[in-house]
């Protein structure tokens, strides 16, 4: 089992097992589902510059 980071959520997914994947510069990305799938889709820079600076997005409000 290889433990991987969701970049949208940063939830950790199976890279063996999860049929959601996203090829980006070379890189293979791992998604927990589809809709993180389809935000990094459509702005793959937006996740890898905002998991870089904090790590995924919040779920709930502070």
């Amino acid at each position: 089992m290889a433990q991987v980071k969701d970049p949208v959520c940063g939830m950790m997914v199976d890279s063996e097992t999860t049929e959601l994947k996203s090829d980006y510069q070379g890189v293979t990305y791992y998604f927990c589902g589809p809709g993180c799938k389809r935000s990094f889709d459509r702005d793959p820079e937006q996740y890898l510059t905002a998991e870089a600076s904090h790590g995924g997005h919040d779920h709930h409000n502070h």
